[in-house]
């Protein structure tokens, strides 16, 4: 029986040596590109991973939050004060460093083209 079934596979592969090779070399393509976009996706997520890491795990960003209530529908909150740093680091035990941060819109001019992006800046003078 297994061996009139695998006779009958050979003869039939014989027959059609062109439709079996293309039939082989998709397999192989399509499993060869599933190997290669696991591989490459897990790549990217261990250098995402190391990216977040290399940050440690002590850094906290703390900005103005958006107001809410009456006559708050959206609007920001102002701006942290010199003053407020002074009481996060005085007040809150275990704080390393505090340290002010800027930012602005700008426009990038390089080889006659114009880029939008945002400027940020940051010193480390409040402790």
């Amino acid at each position: 029986m297994w061996l009139n079934t695998l006779l009958l596979a050979l003869r039939s592969i014989r027959r059609n040596l062109l439709r079996s090779f293309l039939t082989i070399l998709g397999i192989v393509i399509g499993v060869s590109a599933v190997i290669t976009m696991v591989t490459v996706g897990n790549g990217a997520t261990a250098a995402v991973q190391n990216q977040i890491s290399g940050l440690g795990t002590n850094l906290l960003q703390v900005r103005p939050g958006q107001r809410m209530g009456p006559g708050g529908s959206g609007a920001s909150a102002p701006a942290f004060k010199e003053s407020d740093g002074e009481a996060i680091a005085a007040q809150i035990g275990g704080i390393a460093a505090v340290a002010a941060e800027a930012r602005t819109g700008a426009v990038l001019v390089a080889n006659g083209r114009n880029w939008s992006s945002s400027v940020i800046g940051s010193t480390n003078d409040w402790l």
